[in-house]
């Protein structure tokens, strides 16, 4: 299982915004420094972020990248959710269909139950945390227990 770059920067140039202060800003050349990304990257992922709500942007000899919200109001599973979607939703089994049209297991799917499952741990722990959590360095790791239903195994 994965959590893409695009992600993992995001938050990072979130909370470099965060460590600023409220109300202060910073350039695309100066979150790329801090946090050892490419320009172009910090500037696509600041895009996104800005079309979400997250950042907003001003130009000028004084522009720059500020937070849209304090950092405490941004729920990580809501920032995430623009970088890089879901780990299983509704369209994961449309995507993975083998050489057919449809899934094979449409009905009668053995791992549906586990993707959905981890979803969900996956959605409490985000859900729990803010980006202020992230700057003030208290994320712990939680403990996850998955309940899966299993399909019936009817005559087996």
């Amino acid at each position: 299982m994965k959590f893409s770059a695009q992600e993992e920067y995001g938050l990072r140039c979130l909370v470099s915004l965060a460590r600023r202060g409220p109300g202060a800003s910073m350039t695309i050349p100066e979150i790329s420094e801090v946090e050892g990304l490419t320009a172009s990257h910090v500037a696509k992922i600041l895009g996104i972020l800005r079309r979400s709500g997250f950042v907003t942007s001003t130009r000028g000899q004084q522009g720059g990248y500020q937070l849209a919200m304090k950092p405490g109001e941004m729920v990580l599973r809501d920032v995430l959710s623009p970088l890089g979607g879901r780990l299983f939703g509704e369209e994961f089994c449309a995507r993975h269909t083998g050489i057919q049209a449809a899934c094979v297991h449409e009905t009668d799917c053995a791992l549906r139950p586990l993707w959905t499952g981890v979803q969900q741990a996956v959605d409490g722990v985000l859900g729990r945390y803010t980006v202020q959590d992230l700057l003030d360095g208290s994320v712990e790791a939680p403990a996850i227990h998955l309940s899966v239903s299993r399909p019936s195994r009817e005559g087996a």
